[in-house]
């Protein structure tokens, strides 16, 4: 029986993780799988900018900012040039390095950083789960119950014992 819930558990935290991982597509993700259709606003939101704001290049707040604005104008230039979402990052990458890109890539290591969230999160989930059963009791095996249940051995102190209990209480 115990084996059973546990067994529907680990199904419901895989189902919340695969769940978690389908809500998280990025354009990144999405290029990968096939979409390309370019987006000026698409590529400035998968590029970083680099005049230390540590925000996309669409969402750079400097006025007149050194990097954003000569990024904008590589953005359309590459677009003007008839190049997909992939090339166009892969010329960013190229020239700026990785550091460029807002997320990381979908390959190599860098998957680690995609995996792991969802993966800590399963396993959070799971110690929860555990603990919660246990501590309804709905964890605990036979053995701890015969053992609740069983009669304690008589020990020549228990007399002493009551006898200084009666006393404390008087």
């Amino acid at each position: 029986m115990e084996r059973r819930s546990l067994s529907r558990l680990g199904l419901a935290v895989v189902l919340c993780a695969a769940a978690l991982v389908a809500g998280a597509v990025t354009p990144q993700v999405r290029s990968v799988f096939g979409a390309t259709s370019v987006s000026f606003q698409d590529i400035e939101e998968s590029l970083t900018c680099q005049c230390g704001c540590g925000l996309t290049v669409h969402s750079c707040n400097h006025l007149q900012c050194g990097s954003a604005l000569p990024l904008r104008q590589e953005i359309r230039e590459q677009i003007a040039l008839g190049k997909n979402r992939q090339e166009i990052l892969g010329y960013f990458k190229g020239k700026y390095g990785e550091k460029i890109l807002s997320a990381p890539t979908t390959t190599g290591f860098n998957i680690l950083a995609w995996v792991t969230p969802f993966v800590l999160v399963a396993l959070g989930l799971l110690v929860v789960a555990v603990a919660v059963m246990r501590w309804s009791g709905r964890g605990h095996g036979a053995e701890a119950t015969a053992a609740r249940e069983a009669p304690r051995a008589q020990s020549p102190y228990d007399d002493i014992l009551e006898k200084e209990l009666k006393d404390f209480e008087d």
